[in-house]
């Protein structure tokens, strides 16, 4: 996401298409007088290569290729899932797990059939917002989420892979939860607050 100065209002756009996302960091920011955007707001942007190799390293490269190309401070986000029995996969590949356009029900049938037979059902969603300016070296907030595999998708409230990722203190999965609930307790939500803490000592 990109935060632009201005005396009146105080602007995000989220570097991403994912409505998903967006509605999230929506949810979040907007109670705290931002104004947030979506990057199809932005006017020219060329393409970004994500090719890190971590989620902080692809925050990074994202928040930063804005930096560059408009000379404004910027934030961008990268998260993902990483699940113990895959060896932490789909990780940093999350979004392109199985194909970018493929369908997240079709990606979470496939997780759940790989996922029979096997005891060890510990995952944990991973996010990283990079903050990057002119002539500033990066800030990264990092934070995670420690959950489990679901036995079977439930719930319409999230996205992604939310409807078979179950969290035990609350005993729902993600796509069950309120905004309010997922926001409280989030991998997003947490690096957020994180982001908001360095942005408020900076003042």
């Amino acid at each position: 996401m990109v935060a632009m100065k201005n005396t009146e209002e105080k602007v995000i756009v989220v570097a991403s298409t994912n409505q998903g996302k967006i509605r999230e960091f929506r949810s979040m920011l907007e109670p705290e007088g931002y104004t947030v955007k979506s990057l199809a707001d932005l006017k020219d942007m060329p393409e970004i290569e994500e090719n890190g190799t971590t989620f902080a390293e692809n925050a990074v490269i994202k928040a930063q290729s804005v930096t560059d190309f408009y000379g404004i401070e910027a934030i961008s986000d990268d998260s993902g899932l990483e699940i113990d029995a895959f060896d932490r996969q789909p990780g940093v590949h999350s979004a392109r797990y199985l194909g970018h356009d493929t369908p997240y029900s079709y990606k979470n049938q496939v997780i759940l059939e790989k996922m029979k037979g096997i005891e060890n059902r510990t995952c944990r969603y991973v996010c990283a917002i990079a903050w990057t300016a002119p002539g500033r070296e990066p800030a990264v907030f990092e934070d995670t989420v420690e959950c489990e595999i679901a036995y079977e998708p439930r719930g319409n409230n999230g996205f992604g892979y939310d409807p078979i990722i179950w969290y035990p203190p609350f005993h729902k999965t993600m796509a069950e939860m309120t905004d309010e609930e997922k926001n409280s307790i989030s991998h997003r939500g947490k690096a957020i607050r994180k982001l908001e803490a360095w942005m408020d000592e900076r003042k």
